[in-house]
């Protein structure tokens, strides 16, 4: 069989995208996983398809890059956004379904794509770490020199210990550069490696590195792949809501594939 695809990528987070609107592709775990290799395959982070709604702009299907149905994306959903939008349903602002829900995606004045995330209600902090989810279960772990660090190791460690071994969790290692500037990598389970950028991780990490107590806040972030924004209000301990996951999503190539 002959698969289109297309390739996009979020700050270096990388997908492909199979439009599946007319409900025709069905593939394997182990189908996607051969897919998403980087020496065997395409290579990706994960595959997503462009799924049709009869109530929704469209419905966000996405795989990690093992083959397992995964936790929301938020780079992924900026990308699918960009894709939907590049294959004709061409709209300012959109609201469509990932596994955690509804969300809201509007396209910015600079090219950049806000995505509307899930509100926040609870932080778990576990002895100075921080465990919260933003669609998908994160560690956040504060870090003098985050650049310099073995983040496949240490997130590794965390990721397969005991506490977390059997459902997973993805582990971000922040640098506090300034009241509302960050630097985070990640850790990320399901590819079970370090990515250029997670968008639930960068959202969670700029959560937990809130400035203003109350009210409107505005964290940069730096990730290996580029530069992404966090924008959400704190209404309450632990408590986050109107949460914005802002940043570029870029079309890379197209081709075919025969699996």
């Amino acid at each position: 069989m002959k698969l289109q695809f297309y390739k996009y990528q979020g700050t270096g987070n990388d997908f492909i995208i199979l439009d599946n609107r007319e409900g025709k592709i069905t593939l394997s775990p182990e189908q996607i996983s051969k897919l998403c290799d980087r020496r065997f395959g395409i290579g990706a982070d994960g595959l997503m398809m462009l799924n049709a709604s009869t109530i929704y702009d469209f419905e966000m299907y996405y795989v990690n890059a093992d083959g397992k149905p995964s936790s929301m994306c938020g780079n992924g959903g900026r990308c699918l956004t960009q894709f939907a939008f590049d294959r004709g349903l061409k709209k300012q602002s959109y609201k469509f379904l990932a596994i955690d829900g509804e969300h809201d995606a509007v396209f910015a004045d600079n090219g950049w794509i806000h995505l509307k995330m899930k509100d926040v209600h609870f932080i778990e902090n576990k002895h100075g770490d921080f465990i919260l989810n933003t669609g998908s279960p994160h560690f956040v772990k504060s870090v003098g020199n985050v650049m310099n660090m073995n983040v496949y190791k240490e997130g590794y460690e965390i990721r397969h210990s005991k506490e977390f071994e059997q459902e997973g969790i993805n582990v971000n290692f922040v640098e506090s550069i300034d009241e509302d500037k960050i630097i985070v990598r990640t850790y990320e389970r399901g590819v079970e490696d370090e990515t250029l950028s997670c968008g639930t991780g960068v959202t969670a990490s700029a959560l937990v590195f809130y400035h203003n107590e109350v009210g409107f806040n505005r964290i940069e972030v730096k990730t290996l792949g580029g530069n992404l924004a966090v924008e959400f209000d704190r209404v309450g301990e632990n408590a986050f809501e109107n949460i914005w996951l802002c940043g570029p999503a870029t079309f890379v190539f197209e081709g075919e594939i025969e699996i």
